[in-house]
């Protein structure tokens, strides 16, 4: 069977949802083919016991303010009145602790320099040039991103210069240039769960992008991430795409340089299937996509650039509590961090190469308490998620070795987590639990199809992220790359991915 489109797009993540539904709405005749039930790729929603809706990774995201990236793409799409965030709490969008030490996190800058500096009055001055910095480079990325607009360049040249300055540099490298205190550096750099990376590994420059990003407005779907994901799905079915679920593509068709289609398999039936279009999306892993074509078919210089380690994956614990107000036990509109390490990198360490989760650092998400919407679990029960780092190689041996001992192992981790709860947070919190669920690397990889469980694609070190980054050029004709490895992972900068190129294949202003 053959089929013929103008673009055919290689899965259905978030960034590719975005790519195809402005393509869509443009009149162009789109065809989505995506190996899972469920769109969305990391966005996508389950729903478990026939009650409880859980999203498969995110928790909260950035960049829907007024005239920000996710606003402009719902606008272009006439979504901005049915998609609509809440803002999380400005005052502490980010609650951080550790042993000795809490901190807030706000959305003021001078507010942040003040709660640092009450904590260590001997290193303000070290603390105020931090900040400082942080926001110039802030400002400088914003205008060395594409699209490039010179008077913007000449205007903000000094920004610029501290970019450039910081291309190689870790965040644990300016922590050490700016001396702050071992205890300020966990206390800003908690919200490592967010790239699943340590500071002596993470690139400065992501982690200035999404902290400065969560600053400027740290944001919750008013009806779940669900309903985005659906949002987009609808736009595009309305505008005469289609969307394959369970066709997994198995070969890209090539003619010289030319990437022609795709040959697909119905995972239900069994069946095989040619897919012809003018221009094929890969929304697939980049570094995969290319060693199913033959990595020599690529220039020499994109060689290098798919040439990326992954990211890290997770670990996540789904649960569910009853007759339980989380809010008197200080939850609400914010996240919580927890570390019970004074050093984040030894932190990083115990967990990831030592597999030893005795003294947990982990996120706690309350999505229940973000929206009044509702929909995601019954009156009376709130959803609790938790999200630490986790070691595929490790997780893949013990469940293809031994499946009762990679189950018990997963327990382990969420008693470990559990144990910290009900320490520091909410005693008897096991009493109040109704439902829990787990999921490691190698369920990341199963139902989201990413590469050794990766989170986020290419792994967020300076090597990886930065102006030599991988982007939407293959080096092959009507062959583009759409995915959050070459271009930018999470929410907002997949939806940034998504948008920009369909503003560079159409010619149409969105960002």
């Amino acid at each position: 069977m053959e089929n013929k489109t103008d673009y055919l797009i290689v899965g259905s993540g978030l960034a590719s949802m975005v790519f195809g539904a402005l393509m869509a709405q443009s009149g162009k005749r789109i065809l989505m083919l995506e190996a899972h039930e469920f769109p969305g790729g990391f966005g996508h929603t389950f729903e478990m016991a026939n009650k409880y809706k859980f999203n498969a990774q995110f928790h909260y995201v950035w960049n829907c303010g007024e005239g920000e990236t996710v606003d402009n793409v719902l606008q272009k799409l006439n979504l901005k009145d049915e998609v609509k965030f809440n803002r999380y709490d400005p005052d502490g969008f980010d609650h951080m602790y550790m042993p000795g030490f809490s901190l807030k996190i706000p959305s003021d800058a001078k507010e942040l320099v003040t709660r640092l500096t009450n904590l260590f009055p001997n290193h303000t001055k070290n603390i105020v040039a931090f900040v400082q910095e942080v926001q110039r480079v802030a400002r400088g990325l914003d205008h060395v991103s594409p699209p490039l607009k010179l008077p913007n360049i000449l205007k903000n040249v000094l920004a610029i210069k501290s970019v450039v300055s910081h291309q190689s540099h870790t965040l644990q490298d300016v922590f050490n240039q700016f001396e702050l205190p071992l205890e300020a550096q966990t206390l800003l750099a908690s919200q490592w769960p967010d790239f699943l990376l340590p500071p002596n590994q993470l690139s400065f420059f992501a982690w200035v992008m999404l902290f400065t990003g969560y600053q400027r407005g740290a944001y919750y779907p008013e009806k779940h991430f669900e309903h985005v994901i659906k949002s987009l799905q609808k736009t595009i079915e309305n505008n005469g795409g289609e969307i394959l679920f369970q066709h997994q593509a198995t070969e890209f068709l090539r003619e010289d340089k030319n990437v022609i289609g795709v040959k697909a398999t119905d995972l239900q039936s069994g069946k095989k299937f040619v897919f012809h279009a003018k221009a094929t999306i890969c929304g697939m892993d980049p570094k995969k996509a290319a060693h199913w074509i033959g990595i020599h078919h690529f220039s020499k210089a994109l060689q290098k650039k798919l040439d990326y380690q992954y990211s890290p994956s997770n670990f996540m614990a789904y649960c569910v509590v009853r007759d339980l107000d989380l809010k008197k036990y200080g939850f609400g509109k914010w996240n919580v961090f927890h570390t019970g390490h004074k050093n984040l990198n030894d932190a990083f360490y115990q967990m990831y190469q030592e597999n030893d989760y005795s003294n947990p650092s982990f996120a706690i998400t309350t999505p229940t308490l973000l929206t009044s919407h509702g929909g995601d679990c019954p009156p009376g029960d709130q959803i609790v998620e938790l999200l630490t780092v986790a070691n595929y190689e490790h997780w893949k041996q013990l469940k293809f070795s031994d499946q009762k001992k990679y189950n018990k192992a997963k327990m382990d981790v969420l008693d470990a987590m559990i144990n910290v709860i009900e320490r520091d947070y909410v005693p008897d919190f096991r009493k109040h639990l109704v439902f829990k669920m787990t999921g490691s690397p190698t369920t990341n990889e199963r139902y989201c199809w990413c590469p050794e469980g990766n989170s986020y694609g290419s792994n967020m070190t300076p090597k990886n992220i930065g102006l030599n980054r991988l982007d939407h050029k293959s080096s092959l004709n009507n062959f583009y790359f759409c995915n959050a490895s070459s271009g930018y992972a999470g929410f907002a900068g997949t939806f940034w991915t998504g948008a920009r190129l369909y503003e560079i294949l159409s010619k149409d202003n969105v960002l």
